[in-house]
């Protein structure tokens, strides 16, 4: 099996996609060849009370093989990717020692960025999350952002004129790429890169026809719906603790369903928002993972992918 006293880097597979790329069913075909532990790569699975928004592994799933990173943080709280960089690297090394293989399955590409490349270095722009700064601007205003801002990051926040607009956005574009504040990783130390004991192996589930995903995404978020999710967000909402503005109440379908209960929109926008923003959700996934060229690709639209998953999973693992 593996061996967590060996100098050689123990590979370790990771199975990323987009949201509806089939990830969950190609994991577990795979659990049930190889003696593995799931290690969720997802912002949202993290979050108890989330469950059919988020598309949880159900009980029997979860029962057929470990899973971890799962209902760990109450939605009230945060979770960064700091958080995940140092519980995986700590799971990675109980599951070895437990003579089982760690799988990191999930979408959340920053998690996965952060795992690899640690975070000490600010992130590079990104113009997709700037023109969401852009947008929220416009509806709020640059003094709301500079408070949005204090909340996270009060250290940045203090130096900068709540007007300074280009520099209370990169200072929120960091904290939404990195899930650190800017402050705390200009000032961390440099450090030793503690994930070297690991190579990880990307295996990307991605569509040969986007538009399969659009219409997988489009039938998943009805079944939400039919299966209570509303319900759920109600839930949520009757706890009195919680507000949209939470990174939890703004994970994808979330926010739209909240907005729905608020009564901004109607059932059959808040419908169309959530299937619009989930499709934008895949297609950031989609540029994150064609960003990263050592990964091994299947077509998640083939009607054997779930075999091509497995035969990609056995080579990267060895």
């Amino acid at each position: 099996m593996m061996s967590a006293s060996t100098h050689t880097p123990i590979p370790v597979a990771c199975l990323l996609g987009p949201t509806a790329s089939g990830k969950t069913a190609a994991a577990l075909a795979f659990a049930a060849r190889r003696p593995v532990e799931i290690v969720s790569v997802d912002s949202a699975l993290v979050y108890r009370e989330m469950d059919i928004g988020t598309a949880k592994p159900d009980a029997e799933e979860r029962a057929r093989v470990p899973h971890h990173l799962i209902d760990i943080v109450d939605p009230a709280d945060a979770y960064s990717a700091a958080d995940f960089r140092t519980d995986t690297l700590r799971l990675c090394g109980e599951i070895a020692a437990r003579g089982r293989m760690p799988l990191l399955v999930g979408g959340t590409m920053l998690y996965y960025r952060a795992l690899t490349q640690g975070l000490n270095e600010l992130p590079a722009a990104n113009p997709e999350v700037r023109a969401s700064l852009d947008a929220d601007a416009a509806r709020e205003g640059w003094p709301a952002m500079h408070a949005r801002l204090a909340a996270i990051d009060p250290e940045t926040a203090a130096r900068l004129a709540p007007n300074d607009s280009q520099r209370i956005q990169r200072a929120l574009e960091v904290f939404l790429l990195a899930g650190q504040p800017m402050s705390a990783l200009l000032n961390a130390p440099s450090r030793e890169d503690t994930a070297a004991h690991w190579r990880f192996v990307p295996v990307a589930l991605e569509p040969s026809d986007r538009s399969v995903l659009h219409e997988r995404i489009a039938r998943r978020f009805d079944a939400m719906l039919a299966n209570g999710f509303i319900d759920e967000v109600e839930r949520l909402r009757a706890r009195g603790d919680l507000h949209a503005g939470l990174p939890s109440m703004r994970c994808v379908g979330y926010r739209q369903a909240w907005e729905y209960l608020d009564g901004a929109v109607d059932y059959a926008t808040m419908r169309d928002k959530g299937v619009f923003a989930t499709r934008q959700l895949c297609k950031r996934q989609l540029t994150w993972l064609r960003s990263m060229p050592e990964r091994i690709v299947v077509d998640c639209c083939a009607d054997d992918a779930v075999e091509r998953a497995l035969t990609a999973l056995e080579q990267a693992v060895g």
